[in-house]
């Protein structure tokens, strides 16, 4: 039985938008459950006076499809099907689903046609975070409103074993997330260990080809591989190209750092990598060089290296990472004198300042993670989170394991 979860953090964010003269755009990393949001805003709509004879859908990595792929093409088809649908009552509205359009060349001239001539509401998804800012993108400027889409979080992982199995712990439940991930197929299926991670690969594997190699016309993948592995080998960690070269180098495979950039940021418009910013939060500057990566979902990292557990830090602080981005918040990492904050998320007036530790097993461990946040004098949430089954806040930051931290509705 495929389980249908429900996302409330983007159906939120979309209802008050439907029926409304804006495009809505839905871009995340492949599989991360795009198309099932696409079904649960028909739903939605199906809950109102609206019926299935009004939505045309069409996902372009359907091979049916492929012709449409042309703008030309794809604007007459569907200002064919408008018209079908429309032949008994004229003024219906139509409601068009189109799902990973980066396939089509120069869509944004189509949509915006579309937009402009006919009563439609339009939904449009893709797996490239460029979407929209090619030049072409000015026919849509100030007419669409983007939504991330991220695999699942924690709150949506433990939402999906619960309406199966409500016999795990959160601990256990936790557990299984550090190795598993959030795509949400797997979580949905609840999958073999050896089928998740053939799945996991299969995805790795098409993000690599597909978005990354496809697209870019890359011709040495193997260095593109090993950048990749490389990244995700770092997590968390200050990612240097020159040292990265230096290291090629060493294994006789000389690469200028240029190259490597250049692969690290085709990563990132695939959705693979996500880049955080250091900045010093005294004099307000942000560091041009060395950002830390993290990668969109962990799951992907276990099922390429084996390493999470071994990596638990880095793991930690990946799934804080992106369950960060995916709440919404602009990420950095602080730096105050000496002190090194791993995240500062900021969210309009918001801000928020994050310790992450696997286990405060010394008073050395506990000293260090809560200095850094004692050196920031502002009165913003301060806190340490933890997998240490006893929390000992302190000098007004807090303590929560990770998992409580997580489950939290709102930081």
């Amino acid at each position: 039985m495929h389980l249908m979860i429900e996302r409330p953090l983007y159906i939120n964010q979309i209802r008050p938008l439907i029926n409304k003269d804006i495009v809505k755009v839905l871009v995340g990393f492949r599989r991360a459950g795009k198309s099932i949001l696409l079904s649960l805003i028909k739903d939605e709509l199906l809950k109102t006076d609206v019926s299935q004879e009004q939505f045309i859908s069409i996902n372009f990595e359907d091979f049916s499809f492929y012709e449409l792929r042309e703008a030309k093409k794809l604007h007459d088809y569907l200002k064919e099907q408008i018209s079908a649908k429309r032949k008994n009552s004229p003024n219906t509205k139509i409601y068009l689903f189109l799902d990973e359009i980066q396939e089509v060349t120069g869509f944004e001239q189509v949509i915006n046609s579309l937009r402009v001539s006919e009563n439609v509401d339009i939904y449009i998804t893709g797996s490239n975070a460029n979407l929209l800012s090619g030049e072409l993108a000015t026919y849509l400027a100030g007419r669409y409103i983007q939504i991330f889409v991220y695999p699942f979080g924690f709150q949506e992982y433990v939402a999906a074993y619960q309406q199966k199995n409500k016999s795990f712990s959160i601990a256990e439940l936790f557990s299984k997330y550090l190795v598993e991930g959030g795509m949400p197929f797997l979580v949905s299926e609840q999958l073999p260990d050896y089928t998740r991670e053939s799945y996991l690969k299969d995805i790795y594997n098409s993000v690599i080809l597909k978005d990354i190699i496809e697209r870019n016309k890359i011709r040495d993948i193997e260095l593109l591989e090993r950048t990749v592995e490389y990244a995700f080998q770092n997590v968390g960690q200050i990612f240097s190209a020159n040292s990265f070269s230096k290291y090629l180098k060493s294994q006789n495979r000389a690469t200028k750092s240029d190259t490597l950039l250049n692969y690290i940021q085709f990563c990132k418009n695939a959705l693979l990598l996500y880049p955080l910013k250091r900045h010093d939060l005294k004099g307000k500057k942000v560091f041009q060089t060395n950002d830390k990566y993290y990668v969109i979902d962990h799951g992907l990292r276990q099922a390429m290296l084996h390493q999470n557990q071994r990596d638990i830090q880095q793991i930690l602080e990946n799934i804080v990472a992106i369950e960060g981005l995916r709440r919404g918040y602009i990420a950095t990492v602080g730096y105050v004198g000496d002190y090194e904050i791993d995240f500062v998320f900021e969210k309009g007036n918001a801000r928020l300042y994050v310790q992450v530790s696997y286990l405060l097993s010394t008073p050395e461990t506990a000293e260090r993670e809560f200095r850094s946040l004692l050196a920031v004098t502002d009165n913003y949430r301060k806190i340490v989170v933890s997998m240490d089954p006893i929390v000992q806040p302190r000098d007004g930051i807090e303590h929560k394991t990770i998992a409580e931290f997580l489950l939290e509705d709102e930081w």
